[in-house]
């Protein structure tokens, strides 16, 4: 959450950034003075999940896209619905917001009933549709303070300029920027009515590898300010570095559900031993004889599961010993990638 405050001895008025119950200590950026500050807590929400899904389900005709899925986001993580295009991502997420029907099932934003109470919390969400656009002729300012006067409640747009790091971009037309700056816009306005809540749906889609890294900061960042954030996405290396929870979505059903470690330890096949180069059916046999499981990859490589660390100073021991040559060396720990082709 974001509080903004005023300097009890010059006056200054600066914004801080924080988590609810917290207290931090600040100095004023004018006088120096320094002081506490307390994020209080929502206590209307407090300990109320963000968003709880429950038996959602949409059809069309004969065509199920999202088959009976239920999860819980908690505040102030960040929850990454990981699935491939045309798994019922987006769907489910335009269902969460409200925006299509839901064939059944029910859906809770901070514990009301979006059917019955979506009035009540729409202020609290904000959005950032796939392949967003905005108005070309516009500059960055301006679209932020454009999009800002559709709410009741409003952010401060030149935090919010240097929260997404576009303070140097603000004068420039939306039209001239480039794709990762025009999806930092997009972010930026999904803030601008200062929601509890950020819908991000495929944000890095198109983007190049550097961009896309761009982005990755700018939501990370949305957590650190005490945001909720429901991220979806394809990209296995996005979830596995943003998210603190991971729902992974297959043909309209969550296949599994937890934390990057949870998933992993659960699925995956933990960590390998890889050996580049090396006298490969030799290898093999030494290895084998003294109790170890080699698995052969081809061109002269071998894998070799380790559950331990000393674990791989047994094997290059025993390689030595029997003066078994190779290239090079990598140990390489099964990654989110591999937990997705393990389940589909």
């Amino acid at each position: 959450m974001q509080l903004r405050l005023q300097c009890p001895h010059c006056g200054h008025i600066e914004s801080y950034d924080g988590t609810p119950g917290t207290r931090i200590v600040v100095s004023c950026l004018s006088c120096g003075q320094q002081g506490q500050i307390s994020f209080p807590f929502n206590h209307e929400t407090a300990g109320v999940p963000a968003i709880e899904v429950s038996n959602l389900k949409k059809q069309y005709g004969t065509l199920t896209a999202v088959n009976g899925i239920s999860f819980t986001v908690q505040q102030g993580e960040i929850f990454a619905f990981l699935g491939p295009n045309g798994a019922g991502k987006t769907t489910t997420v335009e269902m969460i917001e409200s925006i299509r029907k839901p064939t059944q099932g029910q859906v809770k934003i901070l514990g009301k009933d979006i059917n019955t109470s979506f009035d009540e919390i729409k202020h609290r969400i904000g959005i950032l549709p796939q392949e967003f656009k905005s108005f070309e002729r516009l500059t960055v300012r301006e679209t932020l303070e454009y999009f800002s006067v559709l709410y009741d409640k409003s952010a401060d747009i030149d935090e919010i300029l240097k929260a997404m790091d576009l303070v140097d971009q603000r004068k420039k037309l939306y039209g001239n920027l480039s794709g990762g700056l025009k999806q930092r816009v997009g972010v930026a306005i999904s803030l601008v009515n200062d929601p509890d809540i950020v819908f991000l749906d495929e944000p890095t889609t198109g983007l190049d590898p550097k961009a896309r890294r761009e982005v990755w900061q700018v939501i990370a960042n949305l957590r650190n300010r005490g945001k909720t954030v429901f991220l979806t996405t394809h990209y296995m290396e996005e979830a596995e570095y943003l998210a603190d929870h991971i729902a992974i979505i297959h043909k309209g059903n969550i296949i599994a559900e937890g934390s990057l470690d949870d998933l992993i330890s659960r699925y995956g096949k933990g960590n390998v031993l890889r050996i580049r180069n090396c006298s490969t059916q030799d290898a093999i046999e030494t290895l084998r004889i003294n109790g170890f499981d080699v698995i052969s990859e081809g061109n002269g490589d071998i894998a070799i599961p380790i559950n331990y660390k000393e674990r791989v100073l047994e094997i290059l021991s025993q390689l030595r010993h029997d003066c078994i040559e190779y290239d090079s060396i990598d140990i390489r720990r099964s990654n989110l990638e591999e937990v997705f082709l393990t389940l589909t």
